[in-house]
């Protein structure tokens, strides 16, 4: 895989100098259509052989184009910030928006590979890691990201070569870093685990170019010209024209009955059970958050439900239970401009809680599968693809100790109805109600068929949904309360084993 880039590809100076205003000036012209366009981002991943020149190329690319649309960041050692959530959460937040150039060293790749090299992991875990790279990857290229992954190559001859001519000269020796040293011991690893990573995520949408890096004109020229192939072409797509491919159909109930139709809505409590049991369940959740094994976790609730279920009440009743500093409840609404301009599950990334904390979402990422389906604000194979984007998301979310607790909130039409006049003829309340949920209504037996494929699709023994009869608020509440104590529960009961 790397016998191509050990060959001592090499130009001359003249023919570099020669190419090289051309090269730069189209590069500049690409990057401004892509700020213009403003349709997807860029993202280049930098890996390869430490001494490959891989620093030098990155900041003769920030000489040759706008410095002030590139981000380059470096991922080494992780902060205390970062330590405290899923590992994808570092990647996620320093995701560039459309239009913009991200330069990522130390990416999910080095992660993988060094943890290898150095026997922190066996095999089984770099191909979890592998998988999850192609996972990555895919989801952001269908959102329409640009990836491209260099790998920068020397054989061990010249590597050893670079470092001895460098150890010899005073004026450069400092130039050797212990990562230098400590990989020409590794060598034969790295490059055995390299190939194995490049031949398994070299796909179509985010293939891996080799690029050797013994003389700078030809490492910088091939660089150059890969990246402004790969701009232009993206560029001159025409999104409109994207194909979505084969979509298949999800089929329906044959007899007409749906999970949400099956619940039992007749479900209710009197004020005093109710009072009883509300007070108990939040005591049982105010002690449990102070637990000393909530220290390894994060508490990640989800609310969806019906228009007028009482998502806002339940969940007042559960952060009653709380201090404030404990959680943080964000609501979900259309996207605002910076959230459309990344992919949709950016904007859920960057609330997940650090251990200890508590995050509500009123609304949630499964708008996608609810809303937007239901609305046609995307299309279907961006709908379909979701629910596996989705499981893969909360699978990270749990492995990396997030207890995720999901609730629908059913009620039926008439309860609906009901709660829509009442609200129209209580001024305090009639902000709740808007054209768009009485719009919605016509649309009921859509959303119940959307709700059915979400649970039937995205309800995991790691992540299941719990369907509430809402039609009793109390009933509703105190179910709420009582499924979260049992999860945080029952995570603390899988850590002492």
């Amino acid at each position: 895989m790397f016998e191509s880039a050990e060959i001592g590809h090499s130009i001359d100076k003249e023919t570099y100098d020669a190419e090289v205003p051309a090269l730069r000036e189209a590069l500049l012209e690409a990057q401004y259509e892509l700020k213009q366009q403003a349709r997807f981002p860029v993202i280049v991943l930098i890996n390869g052989i430490e001494g490959a020149g891989k620093g030098e190329t990155v900041k003769l690319l920030n000489e040759w184009m706008d410095p002030r649309m590139i981000d380059v960041l470096t991922f080494d050692q992780q902060t205390d910030e970062e330590l405290a959530r899923p590992p994808a959460w570092r990647y996620w937040r320093a995701l560039p928006p459309k239009g913009r150039m991200g330069v990522f060293f130390g990416n999910w790749y080095s992660q993988m590979l060094q943890g290898r090299v150095h026997g922190v992991f066996k095999d089984a875990v770099l191909d979890q890691a592998i998988t999850g790279a192609e996972r990555l990857e895919q989801m952001l290229c269908d959102e329409g990201a640009l990836i491209i992954k260099f790998w920068f190559h020397l054989s061990k001859k010249q590597m050893k070569a670079r470092l001895k001519a460098l150890k010899d000269d005073p004026l450069h020796s400092w130039r050797i870093s212990p990562l230098d040293w400590q990989q020409s011991e590794t060598y034969d690893r790295f490059v055995r685990f390299g190939e194995r990573v490049l031949r398994r995520t070299s796909r179509d949408y985010a293939p891996w170019h080799v690029v050797e890096g013994v003389d700078p004109y030809y490492r910088s020229l091939a660089v150059g010209r890969i990246l402004l192939d790969g701009l232009q072409a993206a560029l001159a797509n025409n999104p409109k024209g994207k194909h979505q491919g084969n979509v298949a159909p999800l089929g329906r109930s044959i007899d007409q009955r749906s999970l949400i139709g099956a619940l039992d809505m007749t479900l209710r409590l009197d004020k005093q059970d109710y009072q009883e049991q509300l007070v108990t369940e939040q005591a049982r959740l105010a002690g449990l958050l102070r637990h000393k094994h909530m220290r390894r976790h994060a508490l990640v609730a989800v609310f969806e439900g019906n228009d007028a279920a009482g998502k806002g009440g339940a969940i007042r009743r559960v952060a009653a239970a709380l201090d404030p500093r404990q959680y943080r409840i964000v609501p979900i609404a259309a996207p605002s401009e910076d959230e459309r301009a990344q992919p949709y599950l950016w904007r859920f990334w960057r609330h997940i809680p650090a251990r200890g904390k508590f995050t509500i979402f009123d609304r949630s990422w499964y708008g996608r599968v609810l809303v937007e389906r239901v609305e046609g604000f995307c299309s279907p194979a961006d709908w379909m693809r979701a629910y596996s984007e989705i499981n893969d998301f909360e699978e990270q979310l749990v492995n990396a100790g997030v207890v995720v607790v999901k609730f629908w909130l059913a009620i039926d039409q008439q309860t609906q109805l009901e709660r829509f006049e009442e609200r129209e003829q209580i001024p305090f309340k009639r902000y709740k109600i808007t054209e768009d949920d009485w719009r919605n209504r016509e649309k009921w037996d859509l959303y119940t068929e959307a709700v059915g494929d979400m649970v039937d699709r995205t309800s995991s023994e790691i992540a299941p949904w719990t369907l509430v009869e809402a039609n009793d608020k109390r009933w509703a509440r105190v179910k709420v309360l009582r499924t979260i104590n049992e999860a945080l529960e029952a995570a603390f009961a899988k850590d002492k084993k």
